[in-house]
């Protein structure tokens, strides 16, 4: 069966919609980059939006692919130049999202897929609430999020610590998200944030060839 989006009898020439920012948010080891990577593996017409930082590159990470790594003074000139839709602070490195890159994914139709904290989140809602689905992933329990962090062994005790003592506060900002995915089960919440990005793919305001489309059904074409 075709895919009326993609059938260009029903609208050629035409962005059949318009792209969608996914915002995946919740506290350091909740499963957050573990679903992204889900989500970019299954839909092959989403893409990740590329973070610009000034910290440091971890073992197995790529310059362009994973983060944008440049120094602070790059990163404050970005700033000044009004060039990030969303920056901030974390855990004393700086993350900023490149406007450019969006703007033109969405004017093209194309679905942006967002890894940032609840700062950032609430940026872009300013910036672009219409083109915006956001989520909030929980972890089943406290004990369950350190054992977590823990076990990929990429931290230091004391990184965990401090990223255990700051879940609290990352966590009470789960209402300002549209979407709560509890993520006791991977699958299970890989299922649900795959529901929830083809619900938003159809709602009627993105679907920008329906008005000439419902015009042609009208005139009896």
């Amino acid at each position: 069966m075709s895919d009326p989006i993609s059938d260009p009898a029903i609208h050629a020439g035409e962005v059949s919609r318009r792209g969608l920012m996914l915002v995946l948010s919740s506290p350091s080891g909740a499963g957050k980059t573990t679903l992204s990577r889900r989500l970019l593996a299954e839909f092959p017409d989403l893409t990740m939006s590329i973070s610009v930082t000034t910290r440091p590159k971890r073992p197995g990470e790529q310059d362009g692919v994973d983060y944008s790594f440049i120094d602070r003074i790059n990163f404050d000139l970005m700033i000044n130049k009004r060039e990030l839709l969303e920056h901030a602070k974390v855990f004393d490195h700086y993350y900023g999202t490149p406007a450019g890159p969006v703007e033109a994914a969405l004017a093209d139709g194309r679905d942006i897929l967002f890894d940032i904290d609840w700062q950032g989140a609430q940026q872009l809602k300013q910036e672009k609430r219409d083109d915006l689905a956001s989520i909030f992933i929980l972890p089943p329990s406290t004990k369950e999020l350190e054992q977590r962090l823990k076990s990929r062994a990429q931290d230091s005790d004391e990184v965990v610590a401090r990223r255990m003592s700051k879940a609290a506060d990352e966590i009470s900002h789960w209402p300002e998200y549209d979407y709560v995915v509890v993520n006791q089960d991977m699958e299970d919440a890989l299922g649900q944030v795959r529901a929830i990005l083809t619900a938003e793919r159809l709602k009627r305001a993105r679907q920008t060839y329906l008005v000439n489309f419902v015009k042609r059904l009208q005139d009896g074409q």
